[in-house]
């Protein structure tokens, strides 16, 4: 439950960094002193924060090769940050299995995105997954 707050926490931040430019990690910052949080959720949130952005270039050509049809640009803003948080935790993370990290993706699609942002969500990590385990296979 305290990591999916950290993840709810991260979304934010990457939401900011989408919309206004801002640096996540010092919008994260700038939002605890506000709303304070326990330090292992800001900590936990911190290490998605670094992670997607250090990898953002490999998560994003990920999530780009697993949909069908659409663009990575045409997706909103939430459902690409939730997919960006499941795909570090899937691939880049070492502590998160991949089975939770696309759990915890789609409790977050239900909570922030759309109708359908869960059936999405679902449907791009499992591919992501598949993808990534051949290559590993390989």
């Amino acid at each position: 439950m305290r990591r999916r707050k950290a993840r709810e926490l991260a979304l934010k931040m990457l939401y900011q960094m989408e919309t206004a430019g801002t640096d996540p990690e010092y919008a994260l910052n700038k939002y605890c002193e506000v709303f304070p949080h326990q330090p292992d959720i800001m900590e936990y949130a911190r290490y998605i924060l670094s992670g997607v952005k250090q990898d953002m270039e490999k998560i994003d050509a990920y999530i780009d090769s697993s949909c069908e049809n659409w663009n990575l640009n045409r997706i909103t803003y939430v459902d690409r940050n939730i997919l960006r948080i499941g795909v570090f935790e899937m691939i880049f993370s070492i502590d998160c299995p991949p089975k939770v990290a696309i759990n915890e993706a789609i409790e977050l699609a239900k909570k922030y995105g759309s109708e359908e942002s869960k059936n999405f969500i679902n449907g791009v990590l499992d591919r992501v997954l598949k993808e990534y385990l051949k290559k590993g296979a390989a």
